[in-house]
């Protein structure tokens, strides 16, 4: 009896229990209050940053449309040639499929902050969900620093709202990988699972996020700091 009761148990266990790359060194119950609470707190950073995210892409779309309807406009971001958005939203660039990249941003955005509203309210997506999630984010990420390094080697020119929208995918992006991987999601090879799950259950992964940040930061000011509000 107790035999079957075993083989019963052990059926029932959920499939890859045993991995220890999916073991949370902090809390190993995705469903546990403690668990719940992070992943509501990792939702609402990511609702923030989204809806700045947005915001700056409508204002960009306002901006574009403008530009569309007479091609002499100035931005109310053109501060002096090296910020200057009107003349980044005047490449090719800033239209690469067509249209102007910040409806792109919108669409990313929408889908970003809908997912993180329902996560708030308690809702669990299916892993193939968040997977996806993730390709979708990280294309807008390289799709961000792209534009950032055309503007900063090519362009030579720099749009606040852009690096905004930089600064934003980035944080969303950052927390939607801490999500995904410490509920098991995103499930990296070897010893980089335990390695990348210890890491984000004990918060160290906002260190590498700031990290990137202020490299971002540092390369503007090495380029432009002198010349940034030249005339």
């Amino acid at each position: 009896m107790t035999s079957v009761t075993e083989d019963s148990a052990q059926a029932t266990r959920p499939r890859g229990d045993d991995d220890p790359s999916l073991h949370d060194p902090v809390d190993d119950d995705p469903t546990s209050p403690a668990r719940v609470a992070w992943r509501r707190r990792t939702a609402i950073e990511m609702v923030v940053s989204g809806v700045l995210g947005l915001i700056t892409s409508f204002v960009l779309s306002i901006e574009a449309w403008r530009l569309a309807k007479d091609p002499q406009a100035t931005f109310s971001c053109d501060f002096s040639s090296v910020i200057s958005c009107s003349t980044v939203a005047k490449t090719w660039q800033a239209e690469l499929l067509g249209f102007p990249n910040a409806f792109l941003g919108i669409a990313f955005e929408v889908v970003v902050i809908t997912i993180s509203v329902a996560a708030i309210g308690g809702v669990r997506f299916p892993r193939w969900f968040m997977l996806g999630t993730q390709v979708l984010y990280t294309i807008a990420l390289a799709f961000a620093y792209w534009l950032f390094l055309q503007s900063y080697f090519v362009i030579g020119a720099l749009c606040p709202w852009c690096l905004l929208i930089t600064a934003t995918t980035t944080l969303v992006w950052a927390g939607l990988t801490r999500w995904n991987i410490r509920d098991g999601h995103l499930r990296l090879p070897g010893r980089a699972g335990p390695w990348s799950r210890g890491l984000v259950a004990s918060g160290y992964d906002w260190y590498l996020t700031i990290a990137v940040l202020v490299v971002l930061v540092a390369a503007i000011l090495l380029k432009y700091g002198p010349v940034l509000l030249a005339s």
